[in-house]
């Protein structure tokens, strides 16, 4: 997983008239949790804006006032008007306690089914795993290469020893579909390993 540094500074008092005048300052105020003690701090607006504003989940060095600590974004409030970011929490990560996180899943390679006229669909943006987090990759990366018209990718089809996925194993996380002006493709040659039949897909997540 990919690691950023944020330094922040602690919060002297944590009401909201103070988080009221943090915001103003362009500073976001933010809690750090999961090993002993709560630290409120607060950080710069612009420099969370590169993080959370990404398609990347990020393991994030933080120096707090001397302070060091490795953490991850556990939940984040956004303004309801101007979609800005009024409060973090940070998760502190344990090296050998497993954390529960959200990964983004990646699609690699040109699918036979959508070169052949499919229509493919993702269903899962994100799966998730928990992890010691050390454990924990950029993304789940799901080559789509052989799977033809009529086939799917589940949960259970990836492997990954060290990740224990949290989303229903039978659940489709890619397929591709039948589309209109599409070639049978499914009499080339037997049926490719990994692959199954395409399930009606759900709503993106």
């Amino acid at each position: 997983m990919k690691k950023v540094q944020l330094s922040g500074s602690l919060r002297t008092n944590v009401g909201k008239k103070d988080s009221k005048a943090l915001r103003l300052a362009g500073l976001v105020p933010c809690v750090l949790y999961g090993q002993g003690e709560q630290t409120h701090f607060s950080i710069k607006a612009v420099d969370l804006d590169k993080i959370v504003y990404s398609p990347d989940v990020f393991q994030i060095e933080l120096d707090i006032d001397g302070k060091k600590a490795v953490g991850i974004i556990q939940e984040m409030q956004s303004h309801p008007l101007k979609d800005t970011i009024e409060h973090v929490d940070f998760l502190e990560l344990n090296e050998n306690k497993p954390v529960k996180v959200g990964l983004p899943v990646r699609l690699t390679g040109n699918s036979r089914g959508v070169m052949n006229g499919g229509k493919l669909m993702q269903v899962f943006r994100r799966l998730n795993v928990q992890a010691l987090p050390a454990d924990l990759p950029e993304a789940i990366v799901i080559d789509i290469t052989k799977l033809r018209i009529g086939q799917s990718t589940r949960i259970k089809d990836i492997a990954n020893d060290k990740l224990r996925f949290l989303d229903p194993h039978n659940a489709v996380v890619v397929a591709v579909n039948r589309a209109r002006g599409s070639v049978d493709d499914s009499g080339d040659d037997e049926e490719e390993e990994g692959a199954t039949p395409a399930a009606e897909a759900p709503a993106a997540e």
